[in-house]
């Protein structure tokens, strides 16, 4: 007579289902969450006078699991506003924002302010006000998914 939980399950398909659940837990802790590392920002490594980089042909994916940053540099000057942006490591980035950080004083001459930010295109314009109607899920979800479907389908064989 069985009393409640599952039995030990024994036999090649007892081999099998740990190898998948294995395989299945290694894809969605280490090697799934590498796909979601990837993150597109704004790139105009040259100054650009009065543009601020933030049209679509300025839009670059940056190296992924490297470059998880985007970095906007905003210069104001007796000519202009002058724009950089690009994708940067967070550390490369942080260094260089703390850096200059004495030297931003937005709406001065002569200000240099460098900002990072760590989502999809967050270095362009500012976006217009809206509700959270936009957003978009993270790549942790997938992984989430994955191992939901795979306790399910372990939970089958109970």
């Amino acid at each position: 007579m069985r009393r409640g939980g599952c039995r030990a399950a024994r036999g090649p398909g007892s081999t099998r289902m740990w190898l998948l659940f294995g395989a299945a837990t290694f894809w969605g802790l280490v090697l799934a969450p590498g796909f979601g590392l990837q993150i597109q920002c704004y790139q105009c490594e040259e100054f650009q006078l009065n543009n601020d980089c933030s049209a679509p042909e300025f839009i670059v994916n940056c190296t992924v699991n490297v470059q998880d940053m985007c970095q906007k540099e905003v210069m104001e000057k007796s000519s202009g506003i002058l724009y950089r942006k690009s994708c940067a490591s967070s550390a490369a980035c942080l260094i260089a924002s703390a850096g200059y950080q004495s030297f931003c004083s937005p709406g001065k001459m002569n200000s240099v302010c460098i900002s990072c930010c760590n989502t999809p295109l967050c270095n362009g314009p500012r976006p217009k006000k809206r509700g959270n109607s936009g957003t978009v899920p993270k790549a942790g979800i997938l992984t989430t998914i994955l191992l939901l479907k795979l306790a399910l389908l372990l939970s089958v064989h109970c």
